[in-house]
């Protein structure tokens, strides 16, 4: 008896201390973080190294690295890894390639021709125009094919074929994926998508295909899309087709989208009213103030009262407005109605006061952005361009980046000839003087643009970020590869497990933040129906950064619903900034890094709104 309580007691001990011990990452392997690293400081020549190690895993990592280098000196030593021997090593060799680009690319993988998803895949992101028709056999390189717009004729074909119920819900993914981002008629395959809208088992393949309708404008589509929109269980699929009624004549699609401002689901709500501000015509002026002033949601309301506001021109709702603005207490409300007035160029003297004066960051981006809006106003009167112009150079001497940059995106614009109105532009030197890279890249953007083109130049100088911030391996090397964190938000929790082995440097990154509370109390500023919601900046309106700056790490890993991914202002320019899919995001893959994945808390996810609150994030104990 004593002897089988001393075995039960110590297989207790064992279990407990097995639990205790969190599972190790793969950076415990030197090697393989000396070639993360490599990739991280984008050190091309010490990764072509690994290439002819005898061990396959480190062939694999380096190769994949070249993923997020897309280094065209590499291409053709990563063609020599196709005929690899280990066949993770030749996916890993084919997706580089892909990531890279260019007709040699695509010579080398043609001429590889192997039997792997990755390789037709990476196919259809080399291919040029002239062979573009040779590549068929996979949906997803049609779908790549299709984001560069080289879809053919034939291709439709094809993609219908991938669309019947035999395939694989990814293959059926794809094929839908690839009629939403068609840029050629696809009208012939109105009957499969018709079909798939109502009966494909899958509500990813069918949010896509509703969307894709949009391309085709029939009665039988718009009757289709009106039955998803009283009647589909699932609000992903219901916004799809309320912004595929976008394409039809406003007097046919009204009733339908006054109705679905009404949907229990807010996102459907935003969703309709966003439609109403593209769609809408003067007649519909009067009933969308009215339904604005019932309506409670202040997303909707603003949305509605911008629709109103572009449809007709209608002073006294611009001073009700602007009535509002100053009542508001919620700064996105307040940065929502500032937009709507962006129709009423008489009211550039009060949105230009916002700009400049504002305390809430929000408000001040919104307000810049709505002053160029009435610029390009057809009630813009000539004698106003002197105004406006003095109000953008006091934005432009003020401290800013966000206004900055989104004030020298007007001053390019030909259509506005400020080039032929300013005599002197040192004020944009001074101006590019207040900022700084890392932490000003997205503003230095359009202001070298800016630069460029009062020079007379047609090149503006590069903005590019230096290396910075190294990634702390010493933690890395302390996260476990199953590392998961639990986001804190007053609609409930959403747990992320976190993905170290593929992305060290944002994970390395995002605890480090999470552990200091950075995240604490900022709001998840930007959320888009059935895309994104995204949070992490410092201003709360997409525009923050740090004095640092962290390189994109891509991957073969797709986005999906609840990946989490990196915010960025192109390649290598991620900061604190992350979002989260509400479903897959395809365009999205191999272009923005992703480092989690929801693994509870989606319904959450799905409730979040703009302004809402990140009340804290947390690593949870292993």
């Amino acid at each position: 008896m004593l002897r089988y309580v001393l075995v039960v007691a110590a297989g207790l001990l064992l279990l407990s201390c097995s639990k205790s011990k969190p599972e190790n990452n793969l950076f415990s392997d030197e090697t393989l973080l000396r070639i993360a690293d490599f990739q991280d400081r984008r050190f091309s020549d010490s990764l072509l190294q690994f290439f002819d190690h005898k061990v396959a895993a480190y062939r694999r990592a380096a190769a994949l690295a070249y993923g997020s280098l897309q280094d065209t000196s590499a291409v053709e030593a990563l063609g020599r890894l196709l005929y690899d021997l280990d066949s993770s090593v030749q996916k890993a060799a084919a997706f580089a390639l892909g990531q890279t680009g260019g007709s040699k690319a695509f010579s080398l993988l043609s001429k590889a021709n192997l039997p792997y998803a990755e390789f037709q895949e990476a196919l259809g992101k080399t291919a040029s125009k002239n062979v573009a028709g040779n590549v068929i056999e996979n949906p997803w390189a049609l779908y790549r094919l299709t984001l560069r717009g080289l879809a053919e004729p034939m291709h439709i074909t094809y993609a219908i074929g991938f669309l019947d119920l035999a395939n694989s819900d990814d293959t059926r993914l794809a094929a839908a994926h690839f009629f939403n981002r068609c840029p050629i008629a696809i009208d012939e395959a109105e009957n499969d998508l018709l079909r798939c809208a109502e009966n494909d088992s899958s509500v990813f393949v069918r949010m896509a295909v509703v969307q894709a309708l949009r391309k085709i404008k029939s009665k039988p589509v718009l009757q289709k899309l009106k039955q998803i929109i009283e009647h589909d269980g699932d609000y992903r699929i219901r916004v799809n087709a309320v912004r595929a009624m976008q394409s039809f004549p406003f007097d046919e699609t009204s009733t339908t989208l006054f109705n679905a401002l009404a949907d229990e689901n807010i996102n459907v709500a935003i969703a309709a009213s966003e439609v109403a501000v593209q769609v809408a015509k003067p007649q519909a002026c009067a009933p969308l103030v009215e339904k604005a002033r019932q309506l409670t949601h202040w997303r909707v309301r603003a949305n509605l009262f911008d629709a109103a506001l572009s449809a007709t021109n209608h002073n006294e709702l611009a001073e009700e407005i602007v009535q509002m603005v100053r009542l508001s207490e919620n700064p996105y409300e307040k940065a929502a109605l500032i937009t709507a007035l962006r129709h009423t160029p008489a009211n550039y003297m009060f949105v230009g006061e916002q700009m400049l004066t504002a305390s809430t960051p929000v408000i001040r981006s919104s307000a810049a952005s709505s002053l160029i809006g009435m610029n390009k106003h057809k009630l813009f009167e000539k004698s106003m361009q002197s105004r406006f112009l003095e109000l953008y150079q006091k934005a432009l001497r003020g401290n800013d980046a966000a206004v900055i940059g989104t004030i020298a995106t007007a001053l390019v614009d030909p259509v506005l000839n400020y080039k032929n109105v300013i005599s002197d532009y040192q004020f944009l030197y001074e101006a590019k003087q207040k900022l700084s890279l890392p932490k000003d890249n997205e503003a230095l953007q359009p202001l070298e643009r800016a630069i460029a083109y009062f020079e007379g130049r047609e090149n503006p100088i590069e903005v590019k970020n230096e290396f910075n911030h190294p990634i702390d391996w010493t933690l890395v090397k302390t996260i476990p590869s199953r590392q998961q964190a639990i986001i804190k938000t007053p609609k409930g929790d959403i747990v992320i497990q976190l993905l170290v082995e593929e992305a060290p440097g944002s994970v390395a990154n995002f605890v480090h933040l999470s552990s200091t509370g950075y995240f604490n109390g900022k709001n998840f500023h930007r959320v888009v129906p059935n895309f994104v919601i995204q949070g992490g900046c410092n201003r709360g309106d997409g525009w923050g950064s740090e004095d640092y700056s962290i390189r994109s790490e891509f991957s073969t890993r797709k986005y999906k619903e609840g990946s989490v991914g990196m915010a960025s202002a192109g390649k290598d320019t991620e900061g604190t900034q992350w979002f989260i899919t509400h479903s897959p995001t395809p365009h999205l893959d191999g272009r923005y890094t992703i480092f989690a994945e929801v693994v509870s808390g989606m319904e959450v996810v799905h409730r979040i709104e703009v302004g809402d609150e990140i009340v804290s994030v947390e690593l949870i104990q292993q």
